[in-house]
């Protein structure tokens, strides 16, 4: 059995990508469809996804990772008996509060959520800078801020489980498919 690995953003497919590039996820990429994940909201709708999933005769688990989930996933037909399941890892409200975990900076944001309602994007456009940049919600800034110190993500993602009780029953947690 592979697994193919659908990732909501480019942002949320870069943290995924140095997961696994510093071995810390429960797989690795010998195990993924195709070798690598994806960034991608549905199957239908990446003609790279699908053309990797007509390649690959086996079973498929498939991750879905992303903050808003509540669309409905299509599997289409002609890999109904090839995807086995599909589960889902939430990064609810958004994965800025990775960054905001990270900074130390998670009970000023809950203080400033409560006054002012301020999405966790806002908060990091407004807070945190690293190497002399802001934060403003690119990819490049994810590669920088974690890329050379994984365990700094690895223990946001840890903190993000025990802080946030908020997920669906059928929404599941990073820290679930770290090693």
């Amino acid at each position: 059995m592979k697994y193919l690995i659908l990732c909501e953003g480019p942002n949320e497919k870069k943290l995924i990508d140095i997961l696994l590039e510093h071995e810390k996820l429960i797989v690795s990429p010998d195990e993924l469809v195709g070798r690598v994940t994806y960034h991608a909201r549905q199957i239908r709708k990446s003609a790279m996804v699908m053309g990797q999933l007509r390649m690959y005769h086996g079973e498929i688990e498939l991750w879905r990772i992303g903050d808003k989930q509540s669309d409905r996933f299509d599997i289409p037909e002609e890999f109904w008996t090839q995807i086995r399941g599909v589960t889902k890892y939430c990064t609810l409200p958004e994965l800025e509060v990775l960054l905001i975990l990270s900074e130390g900076l998670y009970r000023e944001y809950e203080r400033e959520k409560a006054k002012s309602r301020i999405q966790p994007k806002e908060f990091a456009k407004q807070h945190i800078t690293y190497n002399h940049s802001r934060y403003k919600g690119d990819t490049k800034f994810y590669e920088t801020y974690y890329g050379k110190d994984v365990s700094k993500l690895i223990s946001a993602i840890r903190e993000y489980k025990q802080k946030n009780h908020a997920h669906k029953s059928e929404e599941h947690y990073l820290a679930e498919i770290l090693r």
